[in-house]
């Protein structure tokens, strides 16, 4: 897809630059079905060379990165949901957790982290002028992320809570998305609501570029929330630390609705088999 040539950080210029032939064309890649998701097989370096490649006149496209969480909510969704993450250009396996499980099925999903995904957009594909829109996020974000990148011109808007219920919130999220003019939007609100959201863009007429559903990626990059240490990450227990720092937040997801993926992947793995 071209090659990606390193430059020097902080003056002003991307990390780097990339150039890619027929970078608007579509995918071409395999897929592999895993809990009633199609994931795509592509690695960090080959998402990063598809970003790169678009801009802010590129077709609405956005990306997906389910985690355990996701599938677990996913089980009893409605058509709705299901929609939005089957819409997705790029649908992103995020979680250490869910590609172990994945390949204890005989699976093998290609891990590429939101978070990790996010901070190379910043420091690696955007460039001099480019605009980023964020939904969502904190008041100062937009400020903070202006001071850290200078170059990168950041709008923002901050819709109200309760969005995935909320259709006049959420249609003037998704139009001011679409008016933004931005290169990369960055859907900061939650799932399931920047998943719902994500597809409210792209059926707005005047939708371009790319979006990205984050989480709280950007609170990483800004230090106002810390990322558990490479260590812990690499050995799947970024859900402990996660859950030491906010207990009251996710002792719930984590200690009672996330150990469902277990009976959640036994029912797919049978249902698959029963199948064949």
């Amino acid at each position: 897809m071209g090659e990606v040539l390193k430059t020097l950080p902080r003056d002003g210029q991307p990390l780097f630059r990339a150039e890619f032939a027929l970078a608007e064309r579509p995918l071409r890649r395999p897929r592999r079905l895993a809990f009633g998701l199609a994931f795509d097989s592509l690695d960090a370096s080959a998402v990063h060379a598809w970003i790169a490649g678009r801009d802010a006149r590129s077709d609405f496209a956005y990306v997906v990165t389910p985690n355990v969480d996701h599938v677990v909510r996913l089980e009893n969704a409605g058509a709705e949901l299901r929609a939005a993450y089957a819409g997705a250009a790029l649908c992103l396996c995020d979680s250490r957790t869910l590609r172990r499980i994945a390949r204890l099925l005989g699976i093998r999903l290609t891990l590429v982290p939101g978070s990790d995904l996010v901070a190379s957009l910043f420091e690696g594909i955007l460039e001099r002028g480019d605009r980023v829109c964020l939904i969502g996020g904190e008041a100062g974000d937009k400020s903070a992320l202006a001071r850290l990148y200078p170059a990168i011109e950041v709008v923002q808007h901050i819709p109200p809570m309760g969005l995935a219920t909320n259709a006049p919130a959420r249609r003037a999220a998704a139009e001011f998305a679409a008016c933004s003019g931005a290169r990369v939007v960055l859907l900061a609100v939650g799932s399931p609501q920047q998943e719902l959201l994500a597809a409210d863009i792209a059926r707005q007429p005047q939708a371009a570029g790319t979006a990205l559903c984050i989480g709280a990626s950007v609170d990483f990059i800004l230090g106002t929330r810390r990322r558990a240490p490479r260590l812990l990450r690499q050995a799947g227990l970024e859900w402990a630390w996660r859950l030491a720092s906010e207990p009251r937040r996710l002792a719930r997801r984590y200690l009672v609705d996330g150990p469902r993926i277990f009976l959640i992947a036994l029912r797919w793995w049978r249902a698959r088999r029963l199948a064949e």
